[in-house]
Order: C-alpha cells, then sequence, then structure tokens
C-alpha cells in the first residue's frame, strides 16, 4: 500500500511530513492523508512524492514494498 511505503521511506530518510511535502510541492496535510489512507493519492502528487523520496513511483504501489529498500 503506498500510505504504508511513503510512511516508512520519509522516516527512513529522516524526513518530516512538512519537509517532504515541501520537497514534492504538495500540502503538508495531503502527505498526512497519504499516510493515514484518508485520501487516494493522484498520479500526479504519486510522481512528486516518488522524486522527492528518491524512488521510482510504482515502488510506492507495491505492497509491502518498503521492505525491499535498504
Amino acid at each position: 500500500m503506498a500510505a504504508d511505503n511513503i510512511k516508512f521511506l520519509r522516516q527512513k530518510r529522516g524526513l518530516t511530513q512538512e519537509a517532504l511535502a515541501f520537497d514534492a510541492d504538495v500540502a503538508r496535510s495531503y502527505i498526512g492523508y497519504i499516510e493515514r489512507a484518508e485520501k487516494t493519492i493522484s498520479i500526479v502528487s504519486l510522481a512528486k512524492i516518488a522524486k522527492a523520496l528518491g524512488v521510482k513511483p510504482g515502488l510506492l504501489l507495491e505492497p509491502e514494498a518498503y521492505r525491499q529498500v535498504s
């Protein structure tokens, strides 16, 4: 699930929701909603967040992909 992958990667990189939102050019509240799976993520936002996290967008959609990232 994208929510788990985004939260894991954000924390692993030592980023706050605010810092990730800034880097991805999205609202901080949007990151929170996504991580809590309260909103679906658009393709455009997925690409921005993936770029900010330094991964390919598809990785964020793979079940438990965070387990594959070192």
